[in-house]
């Protein structure tokens, strides 16, 4: 008879426990959709100043990735790609991939990636804007927000306004990609 409660004890506590991480990750889902919802709408107004000036469009093989092109206004690079993610654990993503002579910027491929990732982390030090690079060994400019205090507008804003300056950084650059002393 005590095997029978303790076994139908077992079975409750795994029955609360599954509709209790079923119900979180519900609430996670739907804080998701509408960080996601709320992103949509800032884009497609920010997207049309005439200090952004990028179409943003949701990602077909990502939902929670919009993904616009910067090409007005640039001097160095061909374009700058946007990508804007809103990840699960409540954050929102910026990576301004640069577009030089057609093509990413891979550390694999350039004449001089020790000092191509040298730059890259002194620009990290002094940029608004960090840089990295993603597991194809692209390089990007990159900003993260997390969600703890709302949803971030003015914020965001700022962020837009900003990546028109990675055209400016990737002259500083062009000598390690290209070859040639810098």
């Amino acid at each position: 008879m005590r095997r029978l409660f303790l076994l139908a004890a077992f079975a409750l506590s795994l029955t609360v426990f599954a509709a209790s991480a079923a119900a979180q990750a519900s609430s996670t889902t739907s804080k998701r959709n509408d960080t996601r919802d709320k992103l949509r709408q800032l884009l497609e107004t920010a997207g049309k100043r005439k200090d952004v000036n990028v179409i943003f469009t949701q990602s077909t093989k990502q939902p929670y990735n919009f993904v616009g092109t910067m090409k007005e206004g640039l001097t160095t690079t061909d374009a700058l790609e946007v990508v804007v993610s809103v990840t699960e654990d409540e954050t929102i993503g910026f990576r301004v991939y640069p577009h030089y002579k057609g093509q990413y910027i891979n550390v694999e491929k350039v004449k001089n990636p020790n000092l191509l990732m040298r730059q890259l982390l002194n620009f990290s030090d002094r940029n608004f804007l960090f840089w990295g690079v993603d597991q194809s060994g692209d390089s990007f400019a990159g900003y993260t927000f997390t969600l703890e205090s709302g949803f971030p507008y003015e914020a965001l804003l700022v962020v837009l306004r900003s990546i028109r300056s990675t055209d400016r950084f990737v002259s500083e650059i062009r000598a390690f990609i290209d070859g040639g002393e810098e």
